[in-house]
């Protein structure tokens, strides 16, 4: 998430293991008798509605995705799906669009914390390096390898294991909802079985967010050659989603190329991230949601550059699609 304060929140711990967000007990949560009231309503407030059957928290649900031309692991096989972008995670901003972090250090286990405090401020809580196991061992003692294998090739890190990318977006932001707090669980709570649920919840989300097919109907596909317009972008997505996402680029800004310079459009050229945004119904893990504009906030809907011709939406290199 970029150029968003971050905030912190304290955690009311039940036992070694169980944090509250809101000090919700551990019984009784029956969310089937409860309205599945939208996140960022009236009704999706703690004193209204319980928090483990409402996203009362981070009620501003972004399923994100990366377009990356490699990832810098080929060699030991870890390639990118042909045809698709990769799932980066599923974000629960508050309803404001600004966000904390890493909100249950009991459930930290991200092996490289970035930021490496709550606050990305060296005034924040130290976020510790988990040492344990891989995350992606939390899968097979519930039998979810055909969720491990749809992870591996679609939720794909750059530069690093993909189960560390798991565990960073877990621990950042999957913490952070009210309906994936330990207590919501009950008193049959499995070990882990929170860290499985935020996963389906993700893949629930990516799967039905088919950008390379939405931006392709439009006849925009990866080129090395030829240049997209962000407005053509917005409009073939707008017209899939039926919201505006948030386009992120890199790359050099448009006025430090040749083909921009002397101009005011500082965007970036190159293609490479898609944020949806969402107010959830009910649970999050529910999967329905209703898609809002990017700009709900008054927020920046892209880091592109906005001069017609100007982006580059580059091909995969060779050697690095499945």
């Amino acid at each position: 998430m970029l150029s968003i304060k971050a905030t912190t929140v304290s955690s009311v711990l039940f036992g070694a293991a169980h944090a509250s967000l809101y000090g919700e007990s551990s019984q009784n949560h029956t969310c089937q008798l409860q309205p599945n009231y939208l996140s960022c309503s009236a009704n999706a407030h703690p004193n209204v509605t319980d928090s483990c059957c409402t996203e009362t928290f981070g009620g501003l649900v972004l399923s994100t995705q990366y377009w990356d031309t490699y990832t810098g692991l080929e060699s030991s096989g870890q390639l990118l799906p042909r045809n698709t972008w990769t799932l980066h995670g599923l974000w629960p901003d508050f309803c404001n669009g600004s966000y904390t972090q890493y909100c249950d250090l009991n459930r930290q286990y991200d092996p490289f914390p970035s930021p490496n405090t709550t606050t990305g401020t060296s005034s924040g809580t130290p976020v510790p390096p988990y040492k344990g196991p891989s995350i992606l061992t939390f899968l097979a003692p519930f039998g979810k390898l055909d969720l491990l294998a749809y992870m591996n090739k679609y939720w794909i890190n750059q530069g690093g294991p993909n189960g560390d990318f798991w565990g960073h977006e877990f621990s950042k932001h999957g913490t952070c909802y009210s309906t994936f707090n330990l207590p919501c669980y009950g008193p049959m709570y499995q070990n882990h079985s929170d860290v499985i649920d935020f996963f389906e919840t993700a893949v629930s989300y990516y799967s039905n967010l088919p950008t390379y097919g939405w931006l392709s109907a439009a006849g925009i596909r990866p080129s090395n050659t030829t240049r997209f317009s962000l407005s053509d972008m917005q409009a073939a997505l707008t017209k899939g989603f039926g919201a505006l996402p948030y386009i992120g680029c890199t790359g050099p800004r448009y006025n430090a190329t040749a083909a921009g310079n002397g101009t005011l459009d500082n965007g970036y050229t190159i293609v490479d991230e898609m944020w949806y945004y969402y107010h959830a119904y009910g649970r999050v893990q529910r999967g329905q949601g209703l898609p809002v504009n990017a700009s709900i906030n008054g927020e920046s809907v892209s880091s592109c550059a906005k001069t017609p011709g100007a982006l580059l939406y580059p091909e995969r290199t060779l050697g690095s699609e499945a």
